[in-house]
């Protein structure tokens, strides 16, 4: 369970290709190696409404949340934010070179005991799908 959900203002979706920040955050998931591929979501939701900071309409955002499960230590999943945190960054270069962007990541871990789950794509992916 590593997903990543990008909330972006619709002013974003102009100014870069949003599919390709998705591809270049879950090649970074994926490479970092700390969480398991078949758990990889990366998820992105355009805001049509929003006002950002002083209101002025060329302000965007992105504000990326990385929902784990919990067992990790607060070393590894800073690793992982930081090599998420720096993808993000490569990818969304052009409008963090202008004075009306702001990019932001959280990292939340999910309680065990109230996380409910269900997916035959990690039994896919680990070989023990029927007919394997």
């Amino acid at each position: 369970m590593p997903h990543l959900k990008i909330e972006y203002s619709a002013g974003l979706a102009e100014r870069v290709d949003m599919s390709a920040v998705c591809h270049a955050l879950h090649a970074a998931m994926v490479e970092c190696g700390l969480f398991p591929v078949a758990g990889i979501r990366v998820r992105a939701f355009r805001a049509d409404h929003a006002v950002v900071a002083d209101g002025l309409p060329e302000n965007d955002f992105a504000a990326l949340t990385l929902s784990v499960g919990a067992g990790r230590d607060t070393a590894t999943l800073r690793a992982g934010g930081d090599a998420i945190f720096a993808a993000a960054q490569t990818a969304l270069a052009g409008p963090l070179a202008t004075e009306h962007f702001a990019l932001s990541l959280e990292i939340r871990v999910i309680d065990p005991e109230l996380s409910w789950k269900q997916t035959p794509i990690h039994a896919r992916l680990s070989g023990q799908a029927k007919g394997k």
